[in-house]
Order: C-alpha cells, then structure tokens, then sequence
C-alpha cells in the first residue's frame, strides 16, 4: 500500500482532471445500477401489470441511461489516459534523469543494458497502475457499490446472507495477487537480463561476427530469455486460475439466490419484478468484481515494477552527496595532489598510493608507465569521478571537495583513448560542452581540430548524423571531433587520454599541433601509452604499481637508466622520435 500510495502521489497536479475523471465513474456507476433497477418495473408493470404507458416511456430511459454511460465512460477513460500517460513519462524523466546524476562507480556495478530495462520495462509496469488500474478501481468498484445498493434495496435479508461470498472471493485475490509479484519482479530482473546481453551483442558485433560468436551470444540471451518466458507463463498461469475460481465462487452465490430467491417468490413474500431485478444485478455485479480481480494482478506486477524503480530513485546521487558549497572560480594557480591514495571497492590493492605532485598552472605535465600502474585511476580523481581514499587534492588552494561538482568539471574538458560520440549531428557532437555556441565557433574549432576538411564533404555538412558513436566515420576522424568538441570547451584544464592514438601520421602532426595551441596558458595533463607523443612535455611522471618513481624532462630520464628509460627502449629502440608536444 506505501509503494502504490506512492504511485498515486504523483497524480496531485492533475486532481482537477481526476475529480472529474471520478465523477464520470460515478455516472457510469449509476447508469449501470438503473439498467438492475429497472429490471423490476419492467416485469413486474409491463409484463404482469401490462401498463402501457411505461411500455412507451422505460425504452427511452434505457436509450437515455446507455447514451449517458456512453458520455461519462469516455470522458472517464480519456482523462484517466491522459493522466496516466503524463505521470508515466514524468517518472521516466525523472528516472533517466538520476541515472545520469549517479556516480561512475554506480555504473560499473549496474550494466547499461539493466538501466535501460529499468526506465523502459519497470515503469512501463507502473504505467499499468496508474491509468488502467485506477480507473477500474474507481469505475468499478462504484458500480459494485451501487448495484449492491439495488440488490439491498430489493431484498436486504438475502443482499446480507451474499456477504458471506465477498471475505471468499478477497481471500483468493490476495492470496493470488502475492505470488503475481514475487513472479513479476522475478521476470522484471530477467527482462534487465535480456536487455544486458542485447546492448552487448550490438556493441560488440564487430566482435561477434569476426570470431563466430553468433551461437555463443544466442545461448547467452537465451538463458534470460527461458527465464523470462518461466515467469511469464506462471503469471499467465495464475491469471487464468483467477477468473474461473471467482466464477465457481460467484455461481455459488447465485445458486444460493435462485433457490432461496425462488421459494420467497413461490410464497408470496417477494414479487417477481423484485427477485429478477436483485438477480440482475448480482449478475451484473460479476464483471466489476472480476474487473477488480484482473486489476489486482495489474497492481502487483506494478508494485514489483514501483519498488525497483523508486529503489533507484531512492539512492543519492553523487550531485547529493556533493560536500562542495563555493563555486570555483576559473583556475589560475596550481593543481597539487597531497599525499593521496586510493582504492576501487572491489579490491583491497591500493590502485595510486601516497602520490605527492604539483602542477603549476599552463604546465603540461604527462603520466607514464606500465599499463595498470595507475595513470588514469589518478586522472579520474581529478574530475572527481572517484573521490580519494586518503589525501587530497587542491585547485589553486581549494580542496577538490569543498567546491561544487558542476563548477570543478565546467573547467575540465576530457579528449580519451575510447572515443565517445552520440547518435546525433557532427554539429551536436562538436558543440557537446557548449550547446550555446554559434556556428561560427563551432566551424573555428572544426578548423583547429584539422576536423573542417572531411566534415565540408560530408553530405549534410555539419548537420550530418554520424549514427551510433559516429559509426559512419574513421577512427582518425572521431577522433578529431573529440578534439574538436574538447577546442570548442576552451578549458583552463585539458586531459588528454592519448589523444592522437588513433591517427595516422599525417593527421597526428596534424592535431598534435592544433593540440599545442589549444594547451596554451592551460593546464594539461596528458595519460600516454606512446612515449613519442610527450618528449616534449614540461615534466614526466612515471609511475609503477600506483607510486611515483621518477620524475622530470625526457633527456634527464633517459641518462638515469630507469624505469623511464627501459620503457622508451623498449618502445622506440631504433624508432626515431616524431615532433610532439612542445
């Protein structure tokens, strides 16, 4: 009852429309109790009486009621609709809208192919409950109001005996109704499940299709899929064990009537008019009260859907939990790493420990060293995708922590190794970071990224769809976007993933020496993989096992005869050096 009053909270701005919504109910409702009512003077004063006065006026009443259910039945069922479809997409947005303000190490623990099951599958379920159920629960429980009211009317003593059924037939929905939720939020987790493996497959199916990996990829959502198909087939079985044992229960009920209703008649102690008129609407009562039964199963499964989704909403994102309170103001000093470690929640084994680093500010400063000892892991702490274990980091004397999240990454732009590009237009790319700028500016950072030239041939021009993670494009050429969309952010801090990786020689001058003019009176961090690419930086730091253990320009690391120097030889033994940064 909490998660559906939950639900139901969110219908308080459209109370009007549901005032109104529930008084076409309450029309429907009285309409459907007249067509019992009349049941009685029909027999009793048309057929037996032979009035025929009545004869000429109670089919007009009949057309008036049917005509007036009409009208109070759509209106009830276009405003209940409307409501329920506005909430629905308002608790997806709302949804999709945490996700994105949740921490990365919140989706390194939830796969995208689960989120999007979320946002789609589970509040679809909830959508459910909200039109659909709601005006049943309304509709027709206030018909099985008013129709018990006629059959009370008619005969009380018998309408009271009946109310034996009702505690039977509750009895059997509340106990169905459980197992529907424990079945529904059983098969929402495999939904979750099939959604994982298919956004998998499609990313992956370069992959898939290179090594064969069709049968492997179909037994895997298979798995989810047989599953799915188990909860499923379980609900179904139950929904169809409902709707029998209510009749069985409700023909019980009328049994009990004709036979008792039949001997007051034979008696004299009710007219006939009278038993018919309460037998009709008993029978008529029979739908709503399945109707009712058939939204209880919809309530289940949509309060399994409600808990997964308010269970996410429930959790704080990371914009939350933000300690920060001052707004940085541009950076202009230094970036200074104070003593910091730090380890993933999964491992034990620090990933950086006891790093001690300054940057002054417009230094380019590059991260060297084996792969997993640490380097991006460091960089990520800057951003403040994870925060520090121990230690802390400053910005021009500010510790990372007490400024906000938005005003420390509005001064960050990332160019990474992975380039990330969306399913829109080259010009949505570029402008990413800045969705305000002008074409002009757009077209000026195309031209510094060594962008321009393959984007005026594109059909479209900048308004050209790249599709998904700019498929339709080379490598060297998302890649220059990335640089592109990183030129047109102009930020005071630069990280740069080894940015050219996917370039070819001509397009790596190219952009290494748009990159030397965007790195200009800006702090840069570069993560390099290719050792060619930073001989030229302010300062080196080499790292190992999460530790500095050395630090300064290329020429002096290469005479110590370390760690440096046994990775350049190994890279470049006999490879001579490309012009880089600086």
């Amino acid at each position: 009852m909490t998660v559906y009053l939950r639900i139901l909270s969110y219908l308080h701005e459209y109370r009007f429309r549901l005032i109104v919504a529930c008084l076409c109910a309450a029309g429907v409702a009285g309409t459907s109790g007249l067509y019992a009512w009349l049941v009685q003077p029909v027999l009793d004063e048309i057929f037996i009486a032979k009035d025929q006065f009545l004869l000429m006026v109670l089919p007009l009443v009949l057309l008036g009621a049917a005509a007036l259910k009409g009208l109070f039945s759509y209106g009830q069922a276009y405003l209940m609709g409307y409501v329920g479809n506005r909430v629905v997409a308002e608790v997806r947005q709302q949804l999709f809208g945490h996700f994105l303000r949740m921490s990365l190490p919140f989706h390194h623990k939830h796969s995208s192919g689960r989120l999007v099951a979320r946002v789609i599958n589970d509040v679809n379920e909830m959508a459910n409950a909200i039109p659909n159920v709601v005006r049943d629960l309304i509709q027709q429980g206030l018909i099985l109001v008013v129709l018990t009211g006629v059959a009370f009317y008619q005969n009380w003593k018998l309408a009271t005996a009946l109310l034996v059924v009702m505690p039977v037939s509750t009895y059997a929905i509340v106990k169905i109704g459980r197992r529907l939720r424990k079945l529904a939020a059983r098969g929402q987790e495999s939904m979750g499940d099939m959604a994982s493996s298919l956004k998998e497959a499609f990313a992956g199916i370069r992959i898939v299709k290179a090594y064969g990996g069709e049968h492997v990829e179909q037994q895997r959502f298979a798995k989810g899929n047989a599953t799915y198909l188990r909860a499923v087939m379980k609900s179904a079985q139950l929904g169809a064990l409902t709707s029998p044992l209510l009749e069985m229960i409700g023909i019980g009920g009328i049994a009990f009537i004709v036979w008792y209703g039949g001997f007051s008649v034979i008696d004299g102690q009710m007219k006939p008019g009278e038993f018919f008129s309460f037998l009709a609407a008993m029978f008529m009562a029979y739908a709503p009260l399945k109707k009712l039964a058939s939204a209880n199963m919809f309530i289940q499964r949509a309060i399994a859907g409600a808990n997964r989704v308010f269970e996410m909403l429930d959790m704080e994102h990371e914009f939350v939990r933000d300690s920060g309170r001052a707004a940085l103001s541009p950076i202009s000093r230094s970036l200074e790493f104070q003593n910091v470690s730090f380890h993933y929640e999964e491992s034990d084994v620090p990933a950086i420990e006891h790093i001690n680093l300054t940057v002054e500010f417009g230094e380019v400063i590059a991260l060297v060293g084996k792969s997993g000892s640490g380097k991006s892991t460091l960089m990520s702490l800057v951003p403040r995708f994870y925060d520090p274990s121990e230690g802390r980091i400053l910005i021009d004397g500010l510790d990372l922590k007490d400024v906000t999240l938005t005003s420390l990454r509005a001064q960050i732009a990332i160019v990474s190794q992975e380039t990330v590009l969306f399913d829109e237009s080259v010009r949505a790319n570029i402008a990413y970071g800045r969705p305000d700028a002008s074409e002009e500016e757009i077209v000026q950072a195309a031209r510094a990224g060594y962008a321009w030239e393959f984007i005026s041939e594109l059909p479209n021009g900048l308004d050209t769809l790249i599709g998904e993670n700019g498929v339709t494009l080379s490598g060297g050429q998302r890649q220059r976007l990335a640089i592109a969309r990183a030129i047109l952010r102009n930020p005071p801090l630069l990280i740069l993933d080894e940015a050219t990786s996917a370039l070819d020689t001509e397009s790596e001058r190219q952009v290494q020496a748009a990159l030397t003019e965007l790195m200009k009176n800006r702090t840069t961090l570069v993560i390099a993989h290719r050792l060619s690419t930073v001989q030229h930086a302010d300062r080196l730091i080499v790292l190992d096992e999460g530790r500095i253990v050395e630090e300064g320009l290329h020429h002096e690391l290469l005479r110590r005869n370390g760690m440096y120097s046994r990775l350049y030889q190994t890279q470049f033994h006999d490879v001579p050096a490309v012009h880089t940064m600086r």
